[in-house]
């Protein structure tokens, strides 16, 4: 059999058999390989490119690969076989999901604003910010031919005598650690525990004098990107905050080609593994290197995540959410523990997922709803949450409903030739002069950071400029020349934001015409997700109050650019509020909050879910806003 050498940027390969005739991205999968394929091997998105640097592949012909860049031994690993001894470059890009981890500066007021703010907000709406996990203090006598009590016997009668709990559990993990424990420490411990109405749960005990960390672990699980909090749970505060790529990306940018893979043979523990042990065990692990914790000391966890992440996440079969009619395993569970999973943190720590509510709305929009507060609030607000899934709900404090929408993974930067999420490198916002066509742009990361990609609150700014200037037409194609406007062999056109020299990647950083109609169907499926669910129940865009925008998707959105578009609807600007990735935001509320976690759950149980898919007119309407603005254009006066 012939050996494919995967070679990577930083010197390191992986050589791998292969029989002839295999498919190059499913040898690097079967080999734990990581090369990004959005569209999970269909040939559609272009970005699982390798260079050849010994030997050939065989490669079917795509519009991807120009005869230049095939010249220069670029393939796309998707559609290549192997036939003979090969050795292929994998570029940095491929795996940036594992190599641009984000550790939050928390010395920065920036990064635990919006849980502050959370925090207040939900104080504010009568819930208390307590949770049941407690440091607890107690002393026995110690054991003496008079007084044989066992060592178990002996903690449980002290706990229950200083609580008045009658029942009181120890699991193996603490009757392990036990009789050591208690003699080192001369029987004076402490015990952290959590605490219900009818009994203390034991999960850790430690010397009275040794100092003890009682701490939570809040996650946001993305389609795209993680983004995860430790927490001190005795007091609130933000021990460490991180975010990343979510691995499972190389088997699919959407929900649907991650729920056809995971059927496959061995498929469900492929993406479970990469959730949990090539994302998140390593988060956690760095997260707590940098706090300077033991992840063991992780007691309690949080997730929110949408339907189809929850059911990956739990190693749980999920194709009949694609199935008709569309039911999902759980809504709720509360029998996940992580010791179940393989997660990194104390075994016994207890999961709390947020709950979901239909087969394509989930955990991550209740804990979204519960932090935007419009269930406290008289007025109509509109909560949209812009992901790979755009999810949308709306009501007040009398009722509510949601719906979800398939927006791809636009807004994320997938499906976007030079996309990328929001991390250092990413064009985050861009104007353009109307009469130079020169953009001016806006970098995350420090000063004299140079351009890799662009992240979606940069695509909006972006598509909006080139439309503000005449550079393309409400069909997204280009109508204007200039020294930034080319066109390929096949009439393709571009925009060039920045020419490679100017770049930190392999190429220029630009924009397509086919970048751009993807981003129209993203925007599009949005606004016609909020006009549908309105005419549901009789109302139209003019009886909002507020919307709250919520995703990962840069610093912030210019809602003026989207509502330029057609992303949003057209009202007034001030009724916009961008509360960044309040599934995160809402999780951590829920973890250091009973009474937010009761409410979640109440949320969820009360909130009316709409299945678009069922609604006869949805798809004209989404036909319609596939253009810019809209087809309409009396939906978006005040953009003329």
């Amino acid at each position: 059999m012939p050996d494919v050498t995967f070679r990577f940027e930083d010197g390191n390969a992986v050589i791998v058999s292969a029989a002839k005739g295999s498919n190059l991205l499913e040898t690097a999968r079967n080999a734990n390989v990581v090369i990004d394929a959005p569209c999970s091997g269909n040939g559609a998105c272009g970005k699982c490119r390798v260079k050849i640097k010994n030997g050939s592949l065989r490669q079917e012909k795509t519009l991807h690969i120009t005869e230049e860049e095939e010249q220069q031994g670029w393939r796309l690993a998707c559609i290549s076989t192997v036939e003979d001894h090969v050795e292929v470059e994998v570029p940095d890009v491929a795996s940036a999901f594992k190599k641009r981890m984000k550790i939050a500066d928390l010395e920065s007021a920036e990064e635990t604003a919006i849980f502050e703010a959370a925090r207040a907000g939900v104080e504010a709406a009568g819930l208390a910010m307590e949770n049941p996990m407690e440091l607890l203090k107690v002393s026995m006598c110690a054991p003496s031919l008079d007084d044989t009590m066992p060592d178990n016997e002996r903690l449980l009668r002290a706990v229950k005598q200083e609580t008045g709990v009658k029942r009181v559990r120890m699991p193996y993990t603490v009757l392990k650690k036990l009789p050591i424990v208690l003699r080192n420490s001369e029987f004076c411990v402490q015990c952290v525990v959590h605490r219900s109405r009818d009994d203390i749960f034991l999960y850790d005990i430690f010397p009275a004098e040794e100092k003890a960390a009682v701490c939570g672990l809040a996650v946001d699980i993305g389609t795209t990107s993680v983004a995860a909090l430790v927490i001190d749970m005795l007091t609130g505060k933000i021990l460490a905050k991180a975010s990343t790529g979510n691995a499972q990306i190389r088997y699919g940018a959407d929900v649907i080609n991650r729920i056809i893979e995971s059927v496959k043979e061995g498929g469900q523990k492929r993406l479970q593994d990469a959730i949990i042990k090539e994302t998140l065990n390593p988060l956690i692990l760095e997260m707590c290197h940098n706090a300077g914790l033991k992840p063991e000391h992780i007691y309690r966890m949080c997730v929110a995540a949408n339907t189809t992440m929850n059911h990956l996440f739990a190693g749980i079969y999920a194709d009949f959410l694609r199935q008709e009619p569309y039911i999902p395993a759980f809504f709720k569970t509360n029998s996940l523990f992580a010791s179940d999973l393989g997660l990194q943190i104390h075994p016994d720590a207890h999961i709390i997922a947020a709950p979901n509510v239909g087969s394509y709305v989930g955990g991550d929009i209740t804990a979204g709803a519960l932090v935007s507060l419009l269930w406290n609030q008289p007025e109509f607000s509109l909560f949209i949450d812009l992901g790979t899934n755009g999810e949308l709900v709306f009501g007040n404090s009398e009722f509510m409903m949601c719906c979800a929408c398939s927006a791809g993974p636009a807004f994320e930067g997938g499906d976007i030739s030079c996309g990328m999420r929001a991390s250092d490198g990413a064009i985050e916002a861009c104007e353009i002069d109307e009469v130079t066509m020169e953009p001016v742009f806006r970098i995350i990361g420090q000063k004299g950071q140079k351009p890799v990609g662009i992240c979606g609150s940069g695509i909006i700014d972006i598509i909006s400029e080139l439309f503000r200037t005449g550079i393309i037409s409400p069909k997204g194609k280009f109508m204007r020349e200039g020294p930034r406007i080319r066109f390929d062999e096949y009439g393709v056109g571009s925009y060039v934001l920045a020419y490679k020299e100017d770049a930190a990647g392999i190429k220029d950083v630009e924009i397509t015409e086919v970048d751009i109609d993807n981003f129209i169907r993203a925007k599009g499926a949005i606004f016609s997700a909020v006009r549908e669910m309105l005419k549901s129940i009789d109302f139209d865009v003019s009886m909002i109050d507020r919307v709250y925008v919520a995703g990962g998707i840069g610093s912030g959105i210019n809602m003026r650019n989207a509502v330029r578009i057609g992303m949003f609807p057209d009202i007034e600007i001030e009724k916009f509020h961008y509360i960044g990735n309040s599934s995160l935001t809402g999780a951590y509320a829920m973890l250091m909050s009973a009474d937010a976690e009761r409410k979640t759950y109440e949320l969820a149980a009360n909130m009316t879910y709409l299945e678009l898919s069922t609604v006869p007119g949805y798809m004209d309407e989404f036909v319609a806003c596939c253009f810019l603005p809209h087809t309409d254009g009396s939906l978006f006066t005040s953009t003329h």
